[in-house]
């Protein structure tokens, strides 16, 4: 082809090179940085002399994040979380996607419902509304308030839906024609063809849910209820660290903690479920991502 020989595509592809190049430095350097630190010995992090690799050998700044009690509850928490709201947000996105996607089967009120759907998702309510609806629902202070409003999801519903109907609906037919039902057609043909999209939400859901931190907060007055990422904030925000692990430097029980060095493992920690996870679901959300997107 012409452009493919051409030199001023070639600049411009270059150049998109380049820009993206860029991004990805800037996204991965920090993160190396951090991790870094979290390996390196207090006199070399006060120093300053961490660059990206580490230049005292120690895990004690992870020793100390594993000793801690509330670190290791917050730990479970967030675990807890995860594996009871991806599997709910599975279930609610596959059953509210059927029955908009079918078209050829007669359901009164699709075209509202999803254009309610998509519109409401375009606002969002102020703090002290939700608040008070939790309040009146009884989810102040009550573990559901990290998994109920967020399992309805917009942007997973349009996908799951997109997917839905790239699935040749002879396979529907065919299948209530031998007296299947729509719970067994759910299970038995849609889950199974799809996988990618499924394994797309599940990703999406895992960081949301994992990295939230905002909501355990503002609606759990309970500390000891507070996910990973609430505790993680509220120990980076108050300087808790600082305080707590100054006195380390006098003992000899994990001599090269510091501060910035506990706070950079409890970070590698909390992004490390999404590092070993996207990996693995790498092809699939790909896959997820475009499937339905192209008619033909």
């Amino acid at each position: 082809m012409i452009r493919e020989h051409s030199l001023k595509y070639k600049i411009i592809d270059s150049l998109i090179i380049l820009f993206l190049v860029l991004i990805f430095l800037t996204c991965v350097i920090p993160f190396i940085h951090e991790l870094a630190i979290s390996f390196s010995g207090r006199a070399d992090v006060q120093g300053g002399k961490v660059g990206l690799w580490p230049t005292t050998f120690t895990l004690d700044n992870y020793k100390a994040v594993i000793g801690k009690e509330r670190f290791g509850e917050a730990l479970m928490i967030s675990i807890l979380r995860v594996l009871i709201a991806i599997p709910s947000t599975l279930l609610i996105v596959v059953m509210t996607a059927y029955p908009l996607a079918l078209e050829k089967i007669a359901l009164p009120g699709r075209k509202l419902f999803l254009a309610v759907m998509i519109f409401a998702n375009m606002f969002q309510v102020g703090l002290i509304p939700r608040f008070l609806s939790f309040k009146n629902l009884g989810l102040i202070d009550n573990f559901l308030v990290l998994i109920l409003p967020l399992l309805l999801n917009t942007f997973n519903v349009i996908l799951a839906i997109n997917h839905i109907k790239s699935i040749p609906y002879e396979l529907v037919e065919s299948a209530m024609l031998d007296g299947a039902t729509h719970w067994q057609i759910i299970t038995r043909i849609m889950v199974p063809l799809s996988k990618p999209v499924l394994a797309t939400i599940s990703l999406f859901t895992l960081v949301q849910h994992w990295n939230s931190w905002f909501d355990g907060i503002i609606f759990l007055r309970n500390t000891r209820l507070w996910p990973l990422g609430s505790y993680l904030y509220s120990l980076l925000t108050t300087g808790a660290l600082s305080s707590e692990y100054a006195g380390f430097r006098f003992s000899g029980t994990l001599p090269n903690v510091s501060p910035a060095g506990a706070e950079a493992a409890m970070i590698f920690f909390s992004a490390l479920p999404v590092l070993i996870v996207y990996p693995l679901l790498q092809r699939y959300i790909i896959a997820g991502m475009t499937l339905g997107a192209v008619k033909e």
